[in-house]
């Protein structure tokens, strides 16, 4: 039986994080577990860096963007010395069980930690929807939002000068706020990893999209496809169409969760710590045709 498990958010911080743990908290404490809250992701955790929860600390968090309980890039947890102090922490604190949210790089920690014999599960945050097992991922629906109001306001600018606009979204190798973005603003271009275009193919695209009769024409690329300003400036000495590129960057991860995110994370985190209690390690949390799973 568990008695005391610990909460971490590692990674990208993702819109939804403290929502989810607010639920872990909260439910710990409906089912009489000591909740601990580790700052600073498994750099925190290596380093002790633990505070015994109250139910104050997450009373207001779940409205809240980004991770209140902070992370860390930590490449070093790679290493089994590291990882052996972060226990020798947990057990000086007779945590028994661990709560990982983050994306594949957090469960590839968490994994590593259950291989020597701690209990851990994970939950799906980070805005790239790039967790295989799971349709959604905590943090996804808030930054596509972000990324269709932003698209909006840029179309209309590009409609009133017509021109057309490169707009690069987050997403690292997965197109899905790409793709969900691309159909949600009615952009003309799309490309992706999993479907590349060439950059003579985007132009071809665009100079058939200027025929069409459109004043404003929307090219949305995923990250690390292209050099987006030069791009641009191609784009625009081939086609004489005025072409201009915009990088919508960070602001994607930031910002208040939606409805859709803090329900998500609440019921994703609740049936954590009821897995953890069922006895159920080494496995992460998904939501698969709305049906919850590990």
């Amino acid at each position: 039986m568990i008695k005391k498990i610990a909460i971490l958010t590692s990674g990208g911080d993702s819109p939804g994080m403290n929502s989810a743990v607010r639920a872990i908290v909260n439910t710990a404490f409906k089912k009489g577990l000591e909740p601990y809250l580790v700052y600073e992701g498994y750099l925190g955790l290596t380093n002790g860096n633990f505070k015994k929860a109250e139910k104050s600390d997450v009373k207001l968090i779940g409205s809240l963007g980004g991770t209140v309980i902070y992370s860390a890039r930590f490449p070093e947890f790679k290493k089994v010395e590291v990882r052996k102090k972060a226990i020798e922490k947990l057990k000086e604190e007779g945590i028994d069980a661990l709560v990982t949210i983050g994306g594949d790089g957090s469960y590839i920690g968490a994994s590593k930690l259950t291989e020597m014999g701690i209990k851990t599960i994970g939950l799906p945050g980070t805005i790239d929807n790039d967790i295989a097992s799971t349709d959604y991922t905590i943090g996804f629906h808030t930054a596509l939002d972000t990324i269709v109001r932003s698209i909006d306001q840029i179309r209309e600018t590009t409609e009133s000068h017509n021109r057309a606009t490169i707009v690069e979204v987050m997403g690292r190798f997965c197109g899905d706020l790409a793709i969900h973005a691309a159909i949600a603003t009615g952009a003309q271009v799309l490309s992706t990893s999993e479907r590349k275009l060439t950059e003579e193919e985007i132009i071809k695209e665009s100079q058939k999209a200027r025929k069409e009769g459109n004043r404003s024409i929307i090219i949305i690329v995923s990250e690390y496809l292209y050099d987006v300003n030069a791009l641009a400036k191609k784009i625009e000495a081939e086609t004489n169409i005025e072409t201009r590129a915009t990088i919508l960057g960070y602001p994607q991860r930031g910002g208040r969760p939606t409805a859709e995110d803090r329900i998500l994370a609440g019921r994703m985190g609740a049936f954590a710590v009821e897995k953890l209690i069922e006895g159920e390690t080494g496995v992460a949390v998904n939501i698969v045709n709305n049906k919850l799973t590990t």
